[in-house]
């Protein structure tokens, strides 16, 4: 590592304390010159370092810059060799995190980004991700012949949930099949893709995709999510550790295979449309159907207008009834 990155890493490591420059020279086998042109290199990019005279440096409370050394700390120790990668712009931590797989890139791989210009979400949609507000993550997992890939995408819902409440002590719920809600509000989309292996078919790597607002923008939400949007805006809530928090639940569940069968009773629990009416598209006509729960595969089970049962296992569904259409 370059030694700001060194210096870096000591400041998170022990962000309770001021360290003294001394402390850090000799720590790291380097003069007191280097460490000063360091912490003012550090603070120009945006970390947010307090310097007393006598006592030394530390990182405030306030400073939350994304950085592999920030998300390191709070990474437990069998995940500390894991490559994390981050980016100030970038268009979609997705894509680049296909890319990199791709060139080989190895399981349990970390891309964050503090802003996407082409953020995506499901079904095609974009996912607004404006600068320093909130976290946008990707996590590589590389399948092997034991794992259970049908239900990462139930895994990764239930991940995120469990990271976000840990990390805030806000009850975080589903909404089928994995966006993340917080009163009421999306606060979170996750958008799993999957590379096969042309000529075995089988699942090659999967790319989990996080978006999550942290914050409210300054200049709010666009018009269009000003109504349905929300964000985590949690006191002393730090993105790295949410971001460490949300890779270690992703990355153990899938390496535990999903063989923990409360899995799905967690996924249910958490669901905020069970018991609802909901409309959603099918062979190009909009019906609507009450929500009797969630199958053991994670399906959605309906009762439609005369009583026919229905499970959606793919799609988008809205609260709300809307007048189906005529046949």
């Amino acid at each position: 590592m370059s030694t700001k990155s060194d210096i870096l890493a000591v400041l998170e490591a022990e962000r309770s304390r001021h360290i003294s420059g001394q402390e850090l020279a000799n720590s790291l086998g380097l003069t007191r010159t280097a460490v000063w042109k360091a912490i003012k290199t550090l603070e120009a990019q945006g970390h947010k370092i307090c310097a007393v005279p006598n006592k030394g440096y530390k990182l405030t409370e306030e400073s939350d810059v994304l950085s592999p050394e920030s998300v390191l700390q709070f990474l437990p120790e069998p995940m500390r060799g894991n490559q994390i990668i981050t980016y100030k712009t970038l268009d979609s931590t997705n894509t680049e995190l296909k890319r990199l797989a791709l060139d080989g890139a190895a399981h349990g791989t970390i891309l964050l980004a503090e802003e996407q210009t082409q953020g995506r979400g499901r079904g095609g949609k974009s996912f607004f991700s404006p600068y320093g507000t909130g976290l946008y993550m990707s996590v590589l997992l590389r399948p092997n012949k034991k794992s259970d890939t049908q239900m990462i995408t139930i895994g990764a819902a239930v991940a995120v949930s469990k990271a976000i409440e840990e990390q805030t002590g806000k009850p975080a719920e589903i909404k089928w099949v994995n966006d993340i809600y917080l009163g009421g509000r999306k606060v979170c989309g996750i958008l799993t893709e999957a590379a096969t292996d042309f000529e075995s078919g089988g699942i090659e790597s999967i790319v989990v995709g996080i978006g999550i607002n942290c914050t409210a923008p300054a200049e709010g939400f666009p018009e269009e999510l000003s109504f349905s949007a929300g964000s985590l805006d949690s006191s002393g809530l730090l993105r790295s550790r949410l971001a460490a928090a949300i890779a270690r639940e992703i990355i153990e569940g899938f390496e535990a295979g999903y063989e923990n069968r409360n899995l799905i009773d967690e996924y249910r629990s958490r669901s905020i449309l069970t018991g609802k009416t909901i409309s959603f598209q099918k062979e190009d006509k909009t019906l609507s159907g009450k929500v009797m729960g969630i199958d053991d595969s994670g399906g959605l089970m309906l009762e439609l207008e005369g009583g026919e049962k229905l499970t959606l296992h793919s799609g988008e569904v809205s609260l709300g009834y809307i007048k189906p259409d005529k046949a």
